[in-house]
């Protein structure tokens, strides 16, 4: 048995015995939903926070009201790995999205066993073949897809796919610099049936009351909520 099928055996036994978290159900509930997001550094913004456990940032988003976590598990720019997911699925039931550059079907399996409940498809990494494959594998395991677009001819591809959970990232990922501008621009062009998540560039809470206006589901916020002295009572405010 290669790799690939002993992954996607150990996933189906999950499946079967383990009660799932609905993802994008979890973001459709009535307001702005908050999804946040275990960040130890970044790329842009180097080292974010490193004085706490994982299970400290974790509990506090889960007290303070989010509706979903995201976790960070790649090593090399983020700091991430797979035991920090695992981690955080063994404290919290609320559901997880696997943040990674997910670009083949061993990782889909690896993310289900490690108990994530989405995982995070980037349009501007992914050829369309693999894009397909990888957005139809996910739904064979049962796993929500993130599909992340950063401009109209990206999203007319997610919308060609048939995403129905689709990421506006407003971080250029090329220059790295943020245009919150992104997501109001692109979210008309949506159509009102998909789940729609804002990535990047918020943090204020009259900012969270523009998105929810213009018909965002859910926010994805990291590094304004990591970098907080009071963690739990930041995310609290972000879901008032």
């Amino acid at each position: 048995m290669s790799e690939l099928e002993r992954l996607v055996a150990a996933a189906r036994e999950r499946v079967s015995q383990h009660t799932r978290h609905g993802f994008r159900e979890a973001l459709q509930a009535p307001g702005l939903s908050l999804i946040a997001e275990h960040k130890r550094r970044s790329p842009s913004a180097g080292v974010i926070r490193d004085d706490l456990e994982l299970e400290q940032v974790v509990g506090a988003y889960e007290r303070g009201g989010a509706a979903a976590l995201s976790i960070l598990t790649e090593p090399t720019r983020f700091g991430g790995s797979l035991e920090d997911l695992r981690a955080a699925r063994a404290i919290s039931e609320l559901p997880i999205l696997r943040k990674d550059f997910i670009v083949d079907r061993l990782q889909l399996a690896e993310s289900l066993v490690a108990g994530a409940d989405a995982v995070l498809l980037i349009v501007a990494a992914l050829s369309r073949s693999d894009l397909h494959e990888l957005h139809a594998l996910a739904g064979h395991l049962h796993l929500a897809a993130l599909v992340e677009v950063h401009d109209e001819r990206e999203l007319e591809t997610a919308l060609e796919l048939g995403a129905e959970l689709i990421g506006i990232n407003n971080r250029d990922l090329v220059n790295l610099k943020v245009d919150p501008r992104t997501t109001f621009e692109l979210r008309p062009r949506i159509p009102a049936s998909i789940t729609v998540v804002a990535e990047s560039g918020f943090s204020r809470p009259e900012e969270l009351a523009e998105l929810a206006q213009a018909g965002i589901d859910a926010v994805l916020i990291g590094e304004a909520l990591m970098r907080s002295p009071d963690i739990e009572s930041a995310v609290r405010t972000m879901c008032e």
